[in-house]
C-alpha cells in the first residue's frame, strides 16, 4: 500500500476527511528533517500530527519496538495511545505509566510492541529492570516537552536517550517556543512546524466575579447553580482547596468531582472517565488539569484561587473554547486581594440571574464492571449486556470505558436502581462480576 493509500485509510479510520495545516506541514518536512519541532496550542490537532509520520515510518517486518512517545503524565499518555489505536495502523502499542500494573507491563513487553508510549520516570523503570530493549528505536517522540522539563522529568529523558542507539527522527512538541535546548538532545537545526501565531484566539468571554473571605464558597455555589449545568472545571492552588471546594458544594446539594496529585492512580482515573462521560457537570481540580487530559469540551473555567503564573492562567483558559467553540472564563476577584501582575481584571462583572436555578443532577450515573480487557470483555460485551439482560435501550447507555482489569458504563440515572436488581445474577460473557455504582 502506497503512502498516499495508507494516509487515506488512516484518515477515514480516525474521521477526518483531510488533514489540516499542521498536520499538512509537519507531514511534509517529517520526509527530510532529522530533528522536528512542533509548536501550536492545545486542540489543534497535534497528537495526529506527529503520529502520523511516525506511523508511515514503521516497518512491518520488524519485531522490536521502533519509536518510542514520551509524555508527562499518564492521561496524556492515554490519550496519545487511544489516537493511535482509532488511526487502526496493525501495530502494536504498548503503554506504560506509574500506576498501571509493572506485572502486567513486563507480559506485554515479550512481545515488543512497534510502539512504546509511557511516562518518564515507568520507562526508567523498566530499562532499570532490563524489561525493555530501546537499541532498535528509530524515532523519539517527546510530548509536552515545556511541561517535561517544568515538572523536572529532564534527568529522566536523558537517561531514556542514552538508550537510543538507532535513533533517526526526533520531535519535540510544546505548546511554548524554545530557543534552546538540552545538549544531551543532540537536537540541531531542527525543522520548526510553528503555528502558535497562526491559531485562531479562542472565543473566550472573560468575567471578574465579585467575592469576599467570608462568602467565597456561597458565591461559587451561586455561580455553579447558575451554569444550569453545563459543563465547568474550578481550579484551584492546593489539593486541599478542591476538597473543601467539592465538600461545601456536596453539603449544599450539588455534585462534583475532584481531580488532583494527592489521589492514588486509580481514583484519578475513575475521575476522569466519570467527568468524561457526563456524569458529573462540574470537575474541581489543580493544574493537574489544565493539560494534557483527554475530557469533553467545557464551557466554563472558574478560577476559585488566583493561577500562580500567566502561564498556569492561560492553559487553564485553554480548557474551555477549543475547536472554535466558545468558553467563559471567571475571576474570583476580593478587593482585599493582591492581583499577581500578570492578570488583567476582566471589564465585564458577572451578574448572577434573579431566578437563580437549583443544583442539576446530571442524567448520567457510572456503573463499575469487576473485569477488563484481561478478562477479554470489551465494549461491545458491555453494550450487549445491558441490552438483553438490563434491557436497557441503545440511547439509554452512555459512554463505555474498558481498562484492563476494570470496566465503566455511563446509563440513565432513573434506571439505575431497576438495572442492578435486574442485572444482579447475570453475567457478562459467562463471567460473575461485581457491578455496583462507581465511586
Amino acid at each position: 500500500m502506497s503512502s498516499t493509500q495508507q494516509i487515506s485509510s488512516v484518515l477515514s479510520n480516525i474521521g477526518f476527511l483531510e488533514l489540516n495545516a499542521l498536520q499538512q506541514e509537519t507531514l511534509s518536512k517529517s520526509e527530510t528533517a532529522r530533528n522536528l519541532m512542533i509548536l501550536s496550542q492545545t486542540g489543534t490537532g497535534k497528537t495526529f500530527a506527529f503520529l502520523l509520520p511516525l506511523f508511515l515510518k514503521l516497518d512491518s517486518s520488524s519485531k522490536e519496538i521502533q519509536a518510542v512517545i514520551v509524555a508527562p503524565s499518564r492521561e496524556l499518555a492515554i490519550q496519545i495511545e487511544g489516537v493511535f489505536r482509532a488511526m487502526k495502523t496493525n501495530f502494536k502499542v504498548l503503554t506504560c505509566y506509574g500506576g498501571h500494573s509493572m506485572t502486567v507491563e513486563k507480559k506485554s513487553l515479550k512481545e515488543a510492541p512497534a510502539l512504546l508510549i509511557g511516562t518518564p520516570g515507568r520507562i526508567c523503570d523498566h530499562i532499570a529492570r532490563n524489561t525493555l530493549d530501546l537499541s532498535h528505536v528509530t524515532q523519539f517522540v517527546v510530548d509536552e516537552y515545556d511541561k517535561s522539563l517544568e515538572f523536572g522529568f529532564e534527568d529522566q529523558i536523558k537517561f531514556i536517550y542514552q538508550e537510543l542507539h538507532a535513533l533517526d527522527f526526533t520531535t519535540l512538541v510544546s505548546a511554548t517556543e524554545h530557543k534552546e535546548f538540552p545538549d544531551y538532545l543532540a537536537f540541531r537545526n531542527p525543522e520548526i512546524v510553528n503555528h502558535l501565531a497562526n491559531s485562531e484566539a479562542p472565543a473566550i468571554t472573560f468575567w471578574n466575579y465579585p467575592v469576599r473571605n467570608s462568602n467565597k464558597f456561597e458565591k461559587v455555589f451561586d455561580l455553579l447553580c447558575s451554569f444550569n449545568g453545563e459543563l465547568t472545571i474550578v481550579f484551584c492552588n492546593f489539593r486541599e482547596a478542591t476538597e473543601s471546594v467539592r465538600n461545601h458544594l456536596l453539603d449544599n446539594g450539588y455534585d462534583s468531582i475532584i481531580y488532583h496529585g494527592g489521589m492514588e492512580q486509580d481514583e484519578r482515573e475513575r475521575a476522569l472517565i466519570q467527568f468524561r462521560n457526563g456524569s458529573f457537570h462540574t470537575l474541581i481540580c489543580t493544574d493537574l488539569g489544565s493539560r494534557g487530559l483527554d475530557i469533553p469540551e467545557i464551557q466554563h473555567v472558574v478560577h476559585f484561587q488566583f493561577p500562580q503564573s500567566e502561564e498556569a492562567f492561560i492553559h487553564r483558559n485553554g480548557r474551555t473554547a477549543r475547536m472554535k467553540s466558545n468558553g467563559s472564563s471567571y475571576l474570583l476577584l476580593n478587593k482585599d486581594e493582591n492581583i499577581p501582575d500578570y492578570l488583567e481584571v476582566p471589564r465585564s462583572e458577572f451578574k448572577l440571574p434573579t431566578n437563580l436555578p437549583h443544583p442539576v443532577a446530571s442524567p448520567l450515573v457510572t456503573l463499575y464492571f469487576s473485569g477488563g480487557k484481561k478478562d477479554k470483555i470489551n465494549k461491545i460485551d458491555i453494550v450487549g449486556f445491558l441490552g438483553q439482560k438490563g434491557n436497557l435501550l441503545k440511547e439509554e447507555i452512555g459512554l463505555i470505558t474498558v481498562l484492563d482489569f476494570a470496566s465503566y458504563a455511563a446509563v440513565k440515572r432513573d434506571h439505575v436502581k431497576s438495572l442492578l436488581a435486574t442485572i444482579r445474577h447475570e453475567k457478562v460473557k459467562g463471567k460473575k462480576l461485581k457491578i455496583e455504582i462507581s465511586k
